[in-house]
């Protein structure tokens, strides 16, 4: 299993920790920061899930005015993960 830290951009939460196993599910998402509820709910939501498919839900979520959210970061997250 492979760790994982991003930094969030332009949202709450500050940084996101999580795993990816062989088969690039997730694993032990943590966030930093942020809205503790909702984020918690995501990382329990996401537990066990293939990335992609996470991405594909999560990716361009905004929050409010902002562009981004910090589901978007973590999508941006997951998918720079999966490039390396």
């Amino acid at each position: 299993m492979k760790s994982f830290t991003h930094r969030q951009l332009g949202v709450c939460s500050t940084k996101v920790d999580f795993c990816l196993d062989d088969d690039n599910n997730i694993h032990d998402v943590q966030f930093s920061g942020g809205c503790n509820g909702n984020l918690k709910a995501i990382a329990k939501l996401v537990e066990g899930k293939p990335a992609t498919e996470v991405i594909a839900i999560l990716k361009g979520n905004k929050c409010g005015p902002r562009l981004t959210s910090c589901a978007d970061q973590f999508a941006k997250a997951l998918e720079a993960a999966l490039k390396q």
